[in-house]
């Protein structure tokens, strides 16, 4: 059976409610630290072809043109859009920034490594640096008690003045992971990401090398949300939906019409 323009029109209105959904998370998460905006993507879905440009319309001639009848569209997927956020300067010795490509990595309880853009760390009570739900920065950077004047280099190297020692000791190294394919990590809440097939495996070594950013101390990034382009985009989605219900109206009174006729 056909599909007819009330159907065309409800997948207009479901579209757009899932772009509104995308345009409201990104507005929600303006202040998250390290947030990348979503954008969502559409395609049309399946044509009914009464007739293909080609076929024969006598033992003569063919069609010039075909007789296509879109059945409406839907949403193919959301891409995160990765520009980089502004660096806010905290003051906090233990809030980095990435400032240029790349990804923190993060071990969760499993055992399973997440990836995240998030910066603000904070130390655990047995002095491991670790994320503000407790999951361990990694590698695993282990601050001495007592630990003053904490540095983090632009190549990740963590130092601090250890009691008993005049010179700063070298605690550890932060590194740096970069993927072929970063649009396609998986994302899961508390600013992580997952590696997947489609984001391929991660690219591990130290910032500032083979076009990973570098570090920047007591900064964070902030989320690349733009207030202005998301009130756009919330309009045209608005609109976009207003006129899909005048379809669907417009269609139910014809419909009406033709039947108190016929």
């Amino acid at each position: 059976m056909p599909t007819s323009a009330l159907q065309v029109a409800r997948t207009g209105l479901e579209a757009q409610d899932s772009r509104m959904r995308v345009i409201a998370n990104n507005l929600a998460n303006i202040g998250t630290t390290g947030f990348k905006r979503d954008r969502a993507n559409f395609q049309t879905l399946a044509y009914d072809d009464a007739r293909v440009a080609g076929q024969r319309s006598s033992n003569q001639t063919a069609y010039a043109i075909g007789l296509n009848l879109g059945t409406g569209v839907a949403v193919q997927g959301t891409t995160r859009v990765d520009t980089q956020g502004a660096l806010a300067t905290t003051g906090n010795n233990l809030d980095v920034a990435l400032d240029g490509d790349g990804f923190f990595q993060i071990e969760l309880p499993g055992g399973q490594t997440a990836y995240t853009r998030a910066g603000n760390f904070t130390l655990s009570a047995e002095g491991t640096l670790v994320t503000a739900q407790g999951y361990t920065v990694v590698p695993a950077i282990q601050v001495p008690a007592g630990a003053q004047s904490i540095a983090i280099g632009p190549d990740g190297t963590v130092t601090a003045i250890v009691e008993g020692d005049a010179a700063p000791a070298e605690l550890g190294q932060l590194t740096v992971a970069s993927f072929v394919n970063p649009a396609g990590l998986q994302a899961t809440g508390d600013n992580l990401l997952l590696e997947t097939a489609a984001s391929g495996a991660a690219d591990v070594g130290a910032p500032g090398e083979n076009g990973r950013g570098q570090i920047r101390q007591g900064m964070l990034e902030s989320s690349n949300v733009n207030v202005v382009e998301e009130l756009v985009e919330m309009i045209e989605a608005q609109r976009a939906y207003e006129i899909n219900s005048k379809m669907i109206s417009a269609v139910d009174e014809m419909l009406r019409n033709a039947n108190q006729t016929l």
